[in-house]
């Protein structure tokens, strides 16, 4: 059992930044690979990006590549999500997710999601 916990979100202007986090209980952090997804109203649940069990490897969304980065620290047992040059069109609740496989981006394929965090970016 994993349970997640999203902080880090807020109200920005358009092209600035914030920094996500989530925080995982659990001693098996690691061997999950994370994964973070975003929704917006009346919109379905996106993947944003994801991050191997060893934060060795990552992979993005076409729409966030360049402005996010996402990363890990196995002994805090928290992932993070960069967001740079935001953009009104980012606001969502973001999510995140731990999976058992690497590079997953359908959300029925994680195993355990946490509450969301509000990301609203002003123009």
């Amino acid at each position: 059992q994993v349970q997640l916990v999203e902080s880090g979100g807020g109200l920005v202007q358009a092209g600035g930044s914030l920094r996500l986090s989530c925080a995982a209980s659990g001693r098996t952090f690691s061997s999950y690979a994370m994964g973070w997804f975003r929704q917006a109203p009346g919109k379905e649940r996106e993947f944003v990006a994801a991050i191997s069990w060893s934060g060795s490897s990552t992979y993005y969304a076409d729409s966030v590549k360049g402005r996010f980065a996402i990363s890990r620290d196995n002994a805090k047992n928290t992932v993070y999500l960069q967001m740079n040059s935001l953009k009104p069109e980012d606001t969502a609740a973001y999510y995140c997710a731990a999976a058992r496989q690497w590079r997953v981006v359908q959300a029925p394929e994680y195993e355990y999601w946490g509450q969301g965090t509000q990301v609203t970016v002003s123009s």
